[in-house]
């Protein structure tokens, strides 16, 4: 690939980035909301915490909430709806942060070709796009900046974003724990036996993670988010698949579209080629095989961004292979015309698939996000301001709600995923959670909680009081308590 192909090749990646910038007003699911608030509570003077007066740290990224409330406190905003705009900008950057540090690594290793195929690669790879408004990109930057400042030899560099990555979510620690292990075995070589030179840093990064963690449980009573426990609790459930089984599941279902068939294929040409030549990319691929074994024993729910970490490394291997598909059509002394013709060609199908995602991403909301917005809304204008509201998602609904919120998936009340067990099933945790905090209101979707509904003591407390409907035909139903508010 010579300089003005690949010029033209990330001068895409980045004009669909900021396509899609023009779209992250559109773009938005649960979750992060949920870390939004945190950042919104803060900000409003009720504390580092998601229903006021429970300190309970219900976030998966306690650093990503500080740094949303510090940025826009730079910009007062009373409304407090700014932070998921702010928040979706902010992952935007950092993939294009993530996407240059890619390229920048290659370069340093005289691997143009790859570093530009892998970045625009990164740039435009939908599972990435889709986890836009949650912490995930800058988790990916912060990791990237510290195999990249430990490549360079800067080895204090690489333990302050390796730390900062654990801060912003606990699961960092892997990529901590990936780059001790392959130092300790690059000092097993002669020429490379500098074991002494990573105690200044690894102190460094304990003193940051034990000063962290040690605020988080003063402050909250445990120095890990109940997030954890909560995850493990419904991967139990029989109704939840495990991070495993939707692993198989994803391969499949990118397997169903025939243009991601060739990205497989050029990943495995990759892997052979790191394994034989491009050995100082191994550090990558042993963090994403550790984070993938991490995540498997854990045996956690599956839930869609556990698998966007995976995608550095596998982009990687993808433009290796892709570098010595390149290299042969070159080797065939084919006539010019036809040999741009077939580079091109095999360029567009590289990244076809991934431009129809990112278009499918921007286009295609979550039809959540706008029912869920109305009803926190309406909650915030016709109920009072101390009633209780009970949901199964309350992130979205919670946010713009600012209502105190009972969360019958068990992440806000961590002793409702107690209850999950093989059997369990969602209604007879939303059952529990009811009758044991008797929230004020009750938000329950569709057909999904009739048995609930339709049971004696349900309708003795409660009556129903309105309906939303999205657009998708997602529609819930707004009950009211009898003798409450």
């Amino acid at each position: 690939m010579d300089r003005r192909q690949a010029l033209t090749a990330f001068g895409l990646g980045i004009l669909t980035l900021i396509g899609l910038v023009s779209l992250l007003g559109r773009w938005g699911y649960d979750d992060p909301y949920i870390t939004f608030r945190y950042a919104r509570n803060l900000l409003a003077g009720h504390g580092f915490v998601y229903n006021p007066g429970q300190r309970t740290l219900s976030t998966t990224a306690p650093l990503y909430a500080l740094l949303l409330a510090g940025l826009d406190s730079l910009w007062p905003d009373p409304a407090g709806h700014r932070l998921p705009l702010l928040s979706n900008a902010l992952s935007a950057a950092a993939l294009l942060g993530s996407a240059a540090l890619l390229l920048a690594w290659a370069l340093r290793r005289g691997q143009k070709a790859t570093g530009m195929i892998a970045a625009l690669l990164l740039s435009l790879f939908p599972l990435l796009l889709t986890t836009f408004g949650a912490e995930s990109c800058l988790y990916l930057l912060l990791i990237l900046a510290g195999f990249s400042a430990y490549d360079r030899a800067r080895l204090n560099l690489a333990a302050l974003a390796l730390a900062l990555a654990a801060m912003v979510r606990p699961d960092g620690l892997v990529a901590g724990g990936a780059l001790a292990l392959y130092h300790l075995v690059r000092c097993l070589r002669p020429v490379e036996r500098n074991l002494a030179a990573l105690w200044p840093p690894a102190v460094l990064y304990a003193v940051l993670l034990g000063v962290w963690y040690g605020g988080l449980w003063l402050y909250f009573g445990a120095p890990l988010p109940v997030t954890l426990l909560v995850k493990q609790q419904q991967g139990e459930m029989a109704i939840s698949t495990r991070f495993g089984a939707g692993f198989v599941d994803l391969v499949r279902q990118f397997g169903r579209q025939p243009l991601y068939w060739l990205h497989g294929a050029l990943a495995g040409v990759g892997l052979g080629r790191v394994a034989l030549r491009d050995r100082h990319w191994a550090l990558l691929l042993l963090w994403t095989a550790l984070y993938f074994l991490a995540y498997t024993l854990l045996r956690v729910s599956r839930y869609f961004w556990y698998y966007a970490p995976l995608v550095p490394a596998f982009v990687l291997l993808v433009a290796e292979g892709m570098v010595v598909l390149l290299r042969l059509l070159a080797r065939l002394r084919l006539p010019q015309a036809v040999s741009t013709g077939l580079t091109g060609l095999s360029l567009i199908i590289l990244i076809a698939p991934l431009l129809m995602g990112t278009v499918e991403a921007g286009w295609r909301p979550d039809p959540r996000l706008e029912v869920y917005r109305e009803i926190g809304q309406w909650l915030a204008t016709h109920t009072p301001p101390q009633a209780t509201v009970g949901a199964l998602e309350v992130g979205i609904i919670g946010y713009y709600a600012q209502r105190p919120m009972v969360d019958f998936a068990g992440l806000i009340q961590p002793d409702v995923a107690c209850r999950f067990t093989s059997t369990t099933t969602y209604q007879e945790s939303a059952a529990w959670a009811i009758q044991h905090y008797r929230p004020d209101y009750l938000l329950l979707h569709g057909d999904s909680f009739a048995v609930v509904a339709e049971s004696d003591w349900f309708q003795a407390d409660y009556l129903a009081v309105r309906q939303f409907t999205s657009r998708s035909s997602l529609w819930l139903t707004l009950y009211r308590r009898r003798t409450g508010p």
